[in-house]
């Protein structure tokens, strides 16, 4: 079974991944608004990912900005990141199930009170 730290730390890497896929000269500050973390650890999660061979950090030599990094995903990471998105979308679809579940046994608990209108679908 997955923990919550576990679900969480999934959805960092795969967000991040996703981005840096997207747009490599991503700065970490702006990567770390979209992920929802803080800087320093999107810069953490970025160091583990370099170690782990899933991205390639690369500064533009002739950028007279040196904090200018480019973040590329290796074949490992693509691979990674694919298997993080299928287990993101699975995770994504039992949730959507479940909470559309808790609407309907909702909807028909409201609609059995007497004095409430009952809710149509439009």
């Amino acid at each position: 079974m997955t923990t919550r730290r576990q679900t969480a730390n999934d959805e960092t890497v795969f967000w991040t991944l996703k981005l840096l896929q997207d747009n490599p000269g991503m700065t970490q500050r702006t990567l770390a608004k979209e992920v929802g973390i803080n800087v320093s650890s999107i810069n953490f999660c970025l160091k583990a990912l370099a170690e782990k061979g899933w991205i390639k950090m690369g500064n533009f030599s002739k950028n007279p900005d040196k904090l200018s990094y480019a973040y590329l995903l290796t074949p490992t990471g693509m691979a990674e990141k694919a298997a993080l998105t299928r287990r993101f979308l699975e995770r994504k679809m039992a949730e959507y199930e479940k909470l559309k579940t808790e609407i309907e046994a909702l909807q028909r608990e409201t609609s059995l009170e007497p004095g409430l209108p009952e809710h149509s679908s439009s």
